[in-house]
C-alpha cells in the first residue's frame, strides 16, 4: 500500500537527482512517489553530461522537463556531482520556493544535507537502492527503495501486456477500427497512484491535479468527455466511484480496480 501523503497537493516539492547514482528507467515511478507529497516544481539532475554513462537519461529528461546540470570531473575517478547538488539544495532551501525535497541517490554523502533540511522544518524524502547506508535513510522523513519501484514497474508492464493480448484476441476477427486517440490509462493510473490514500481511495480533485503533473496537456475532451468525472465513470471496468458529504460539500472519490 502506498505511503499516506505527508503534505497536501498544494505543497511544492524539489526533486534533485544524482545522475551517477540513479536509474533513468524508473524516473516516472520516482515522480509518482514525489508527487504523492506535493506538486513537483523544481526538477534537476546532476552529472557530467560529457560521459557516455549519462546517455540513458537524455531522452526521458526532455519528456519530463528536467533541467540537466553539468558538473565536470576535475580529477579522474572523483565524483563531484554531490557537491553541486548539495550547494543547489541549500540555495533552494534558503530561497523558500519549495516546501519539501526529494533527494534521489544511494550515496551516504547526502546524509548531512538531509539532516540539515529536516532541521529547517522542511519535509525531505529519499529514493535509492537497498544498499543505501542507514545513516542517509534515517536522515530522511521518508525513504523509498528503488527495488520496490522496479518490481512495481514490472508488474504494471505485465498487466498491460496481458490486457493488450486479451483485447487483441477479442478483436481479431473484427473489421479494422478507425484510428483512436492514445490510451489514457497510463496517465490515469500514474495520477491515481500519486493521489491514493491508505484506504485505496483517491479524491477526484487531488487526482485531477496529479494528472496535470504527469501530463499538462491531458484533456478529457480529447477522449470525448467534458469532465474527468464523466470520463472515469465511463471506465467502469477500470475505476469505481463514490461520493462523501464533508461539511455539506459533496466530494467525489475514485478507486482503481485490480
Amino acid at each position: 500500500m502506498p505511503n499516506e501523503p505527508l503534505t497536501n497537493g498544494r505543497q511544492k516539492i524539489a526533486v534533485l537527482i544524482d545522475g551517477d547514482n540513479a536509474q533513468s528507467s524508473i524516473l516516472p515511478q520516482m515522480l509518482v512517489e514525489a508527487g504523492r507529497h506535493g506538486q513537483v516544481t523544481v526538477r534537476r539532475i546532476y552529472g557530467d553530461w560529457t560521459t557516455s554513462n549519462m546517455n540513458s537519461w537524455k531522452e526521458i529528461l526532455n519528456f519530463h522537463a528536467f533541467q540537466p546540470i553539468q558538473q565536470f570531473r576535475y580529477t579522474v575517478g572523483k565524483n563531484v556531482t554531490d557537491s553541486a547538488m548539495i550547494i543547489d539544495a541549500m540555495d533552494i532551501l534558503h530561497s523558500g520556493v519549495v516546501d519539501g525535497f526529494c533527494l534521489v541517490s544511494s550515496d551516504s554523502d547526502y546524509t548531512r544535507l538531509a539532516t540539515r533540511i529536516r532541521e529547517a522544518g522542511v519535509f525531505v524524502m529519499g529514493i535509492g537502492e537497498k544498499k543505501t547506508p542507514k545513516a542517509f535513510v534515517n536522515a530522511c522523513d521518508l525513504f523509498v527503495y528503488t527495488e520496490n519501484l522496479v518490481a512495481e514497474k514490472k508488474a504494471q508492464q505485465k498487466k498491460r501486456t496481458q490486457s493488450s493480448k486479451a483485447k487483441k484476441a477479442s478483436t481479431e476477427n473484427e473489421p479494422e477500427p478507425e484510428k483512436e486517440e492514445a490510451d489514457p490509462m497510463p496517465v490515469l493510473s500514474q495520477a491515481f497512484e500519486m493521489a491514493v490514500g491508505q484506504d485505496g481511495w483517491a479524491r477526484l480533485d487531488v487526482m485531477g491535479n496529479a494528472i496535470y503533473q504527469v501530463d499538462p496537456g491531458f484533456d478529457p475532451r480529447t477522449y470525448g468527455h467534458k469532465q474527468l468525472s464523466r470520463m472515469l465513470n465511463k471506465l467502469k471496468d477500470k475505476f469505481e466511484m463514490r461520493t462523501k458529504d464533508l461539511d455539506g460539500q459533496l466530494i467525489f472519490y475514485v478507486k482503481m480496480k485490480e
